[in-house]
């Protein structure tokens, strides 16, 4: 029987005592927002100078904003799985693709893997999710059988589908792709707004900006940077709006709020850039993962810092199970084993305490694992991966001097390379030995 099943038969005990007992303050509330496919450049406080985005400048003034933060992967399905299990998406079983395009029809996140949002119910959360859901479409794989009490999504990208779901049913089809950032946001709002005795995990994945990227009536032609720039700036003014809420209902103290994109670029979308890095969506080069991250508590993470830290979206699973009080010992059995690591401390900015990730792996979209990082150091076990030309070899970067990855220094490190290839092995062994088959369905 999965864990969670059992787990969540307690959940009157957790609901009767929501709150921490013995007059500690209430457990805090998480607001997890991510867009879809935003580049790294595409927001002011990342430094477009024709976008506008306001609000989130300001969600970076209030906490912290992080330089080396990498989504879970390149494409939208594996990011989705590693942001909410906190495990490598191989580890489930994943190997190419997303839902609807290379994955075979019934397939996504295995039923049996544990979810954020269970982890979260199972503690006396309400949960929510609003938005794109693309962890698979068959009935024991949709949102409301992974953790989330309530839901309005679609349940593949906006351009691969034209119906939005609550539960097992189709409420609009088709839908306006131009108004589903605003739906998105007044379900999130009601969502709060309704949630009163038990703290909230909300989950709010945006299909702004993928394509096709189309302005809402009411945003059209008010940016400096043609529709791609409306939309994105609708997509900060929608936050805003949601964070007003937080503000009205007296939440936003006790809200932990992180704004992340799901990968890179798409590469047809021309507006959307990853500067300063090389690559975009489906690669293994920075540009395709490495992506804006904003995270505000207030009271907790010291407002107004940046960080370069080497951070993942598989890390904020343990980090916000710590933040919220949740020990995740008591929820893993029966799922695969977390890759992600605490970060908590990193993100308030304590001193002396060292930051646990030191390595992380890299997979492209279409192809699997390609490259692995170790401090600046980044590795390419063929060169061919990163867009080099010549005969089949490694490649090896040094990102604190060349964050564009174009000049290959393995011939002057061989032990660096030595070191990295084997360290790559020994993480693949430990995946491939503690990982499940991707869901089927039929």
């Amino acid at each position: 029987m999965k864990i969670h099943r059992i787990l969540l038969s307690l959940l009157p005990f957790f609901l009767a005592a929501p709150h921490p007992v013995g007059g500690e303050e209430p457990r805090p509330n998480v607001v997890l927002i991510m867009a879809d496919d935003l580049g790294y450049h595409d927001l002011s406080c990342y430094g477009h100078d024709r976008i506008r985005t306001p609000v989130l400048d300001g969600l970076a003034r209030e906490g912290v904003k992080l330089t080396g933060f990498y989504a879970g992967a390149t494409v939208c399905t594996p990011s989705r799985m590693a942001l909410l299990t906190g495990a490598y998406p191989t580890r489930l079983g994943w190997t190419r693709g997303v839902v609807g395009h290379l994955m075979k029809k019934g397939e996504g996140l295995n039923p049996e893997a544990l979810t954020m949002a269970e982890i979260f119910q199972a503690s006396g959360y309400r949960t929510g999710m609003f938005g794109k859901w693309h962890l698979g479409d068959e009935p024991p794989l949709r949102p409301h059988r992974q953790g989330f009490e309530f839901t309005c999504y679609l349940n593949k990208s906006n351009n691969q589908t034209r119906e939005v779901w609550r539960g097992d049913e189709v409420i609009t089809k088709p839908f306006d792709n131009r108004t589903l950032t605003e739906l998105f946001t007044t379900e999130a709002i009601e969502f709060v707004n309704t949630s009163k005795a038990r703290p909230f995990f909300l989950y709010l994945p945006y299909t702004a900006p993928h394509f096709p990227v189309q302005a809402h009536p009411e945003w059209k032609d008010k940016s400096q940077f043609g529709v791609f720039g409306d939309v994105v700036e609708e997509l900060d003014h929608r936050i805003g709006q949601l964070l007003n809420t937080l503000k009205e209902r007296q939440l936003e103290k006790n809200t932990i709020v992180i704004f992340l994109s799901d990968n890179g670029p798409e590469p047809l979308t021309r507006e959307s850039r990853a500067d300063p890095f090389r690559g975009k969506k489906w690669s293994a080069l920075e540009g395709g993962t490495r992506v804006p991250c904003l995270v505000r508590y207030p009271g907790s993470i010291k407002p107004g810092r940046k960080s370069d830290a080497l951070i993942s979206a598989i890390d904020l699973l343990p980090t916000l199970a710590h933040a919220c009080g949740i020990d995740l010992r008591k929820h893993s059995k029966g799922s695969p084993v977390i890759d992600g690591l605490n970060v908590w401390a990193t993100l308030q900015g304590e001193e002396g305490i060292p930051h646990p990730r030191q390595d992380l792996l890299y997979w492209h979209g279409g192809d699997g694992f390609q490259a692995i990082r170790m401090g600046p150091w980044k590795l390419f076990p063929d060169r061919r991966h990163a867009g080099l030309k010549g005969t089949p070899g490694p490649a090896l970067f040094n990102l604190e001097k060349d964050i564009e990855e174009k000049i290959d220094v393995s011939m002057d490190h061989p032990e660096r390379v030595s070191a990295l290839r084997r360290l790559a092995e020994r993480r693949l062994s430990g995946i491939e030995e503690n990982k499940m088959a991707l869901g089927q369905t039929k």
